[in-house]
């Protein structure tokens, strides 16, 4: 078996072990004698596995009783509707404030079916290459919610303080940095996150908010399976979720648990960064960070060479060195290494590595 050094932006790397695991649980799960996969989603075996995902989540996000986890599918740009048919009523209007294509693209799913706008746009021309400041935001009081990204995997920016939106809920789509580190649960009504960047395969989104912000939504015509009280009054059990995704989110929860939880992951994660980010700055007249410093993400790293020709060839080179997924998004180009939870120090140090080298070759 040949592994590579896997940077891609998502469905991104997962943990080793926790593959393992799966792997030597996968024909017989817990000595039930099937695979998980084939257990009925109400039978006891997978009510454990459901019912652990959620207390191991609460447990690394130091949540409490006041805060319900709900997994649900159609990834996060189903949640960029569920959230204004749930929260926005005729004659009110929910702020946005655009730091890339995803928010852009919730803004505009939210104007389908109520009222949005934009609190700011930093998403000129292209390009986005900052989070705006507080002084940027034209906040409306009486919106339903304020929504961010938490962090744009295109561009490798990343909120690194929450935005004071006052008694307006804040509500972040987190689906590229959730878990990285831990947050301030108390400053946010919601967050939710497609799992297969940080937390586990494709195919499930992890939804997590204050009852109280839920106990807010609308009770008349909402669709039930587009209604966040009954998924959360059926404990996301209202029809047969992806059982086998939510068994492989507990696994990796577990396996961040193990790690030491959340404050030995953002060490780990920080550190990571730190290298690959100096590597950069040490030789900028070759690699190119567009991102002002202050708002650069520690999931994406996104850089420049002098040339687009230049950028293909460090691809190609790359990927003989077993270095893959660091072609930049289709939209921007460029490089970008996607360096998530699952991915290892030892692969930052053979990125590293190589573009030193190709520095020397180049």
């Amino acid at each position: 078996m040949a592994r590579i050094h896997n940077f891609n932006a998502g469905p991104a790397a997962l943990p080793l072990p926790v593959l393992e695991k799966v792997q030597s649980e996968l024909l017989d799960f817990d000595g039930t004698g099937m695979s998980i996969m084939e257990h009925s989603h109400r039978g006891k075996a997978y009510d454990t596995v459901h019912n652990d995902a959620i207390a191991l989540l609460k447990d690394l996000l130091g949540l409490g009783d006041d805060h319900q986890v709900l997994f649900l599918q159609g990834g996060a740009s189903l949640q960029f509707a569920m959230l204004p048919h749930n929260f926005v009523a005729d004659g009110q209007s929910a702020d946005y404030v655009v730091t890339g294509s995803w928010t852009k693209k919730a803004l505009a799913e939210c104007n389908r079916i109520a009222k949005g706008r934009a609190a700011a746009d930093v998403y000129q021309d292209g390009v986005c290459n900052h989070i705006p400041k507080q002084a940027e935001l034209k906040l409306d009081d009486e919106a339903r919610y304020c929504h961010i990204t938490s962090n744009n995997t295109i561009f490798g920016t990343q909120w690194h303080a929450w935005p004071d939106t006052g008694s307006v809920p804040l509500v972040a789509d987190m689906s590229s940095d959730f878990l990285w580190r831990k947050h301030d649960f108390s400053r946010l009504a919601m967050v939710y996150a497609g799992a297969q960047k940080n937390v586990g395969p494709s195919g499930v989104c992890i939804v997590v908010a204050k009852k109280s912000f839920l106990e807010t939504a609308k009770t008349e015509g909402v669709a039930n399976i587009l209604s966040y009280a009954v998924h959360a009054d059926k404990n996301s059990l209202y029809h047969t979720p992806n059982t086998f995704g939510i068994y492989m989110v507990r696994t990796v929860l577990a396996h961040l648990q193990e790690r030491g939880g959340l404050d030995a992951v953002e060490k780990d994660n920080r550190d990571k960064a730190g290298l690959l980010y100096d590597t950069i700055d040490a030789d900028p007249d070759f690699f190119r960070a567009p991102v002002e410093k202050e708002s650069r993400s520690f999931m994406n790293v996104v850089f420049r060479l002098p040339s687009e020709a230049l950028e293909k060839r460090f691809i190609a080179e790359a990927q003989e060195q077993s270095l893959g997924g660091l072609k930049g998004h289709r939209s921007v180009g460029g490089i970008r290494a996607s360096i998530y939870n699952a991915a290892t120090r030892a692969s930052v140090e053979a990125l590293v590595d190589f573009m030193k080298a190709f520095r020397k070759s180049a």
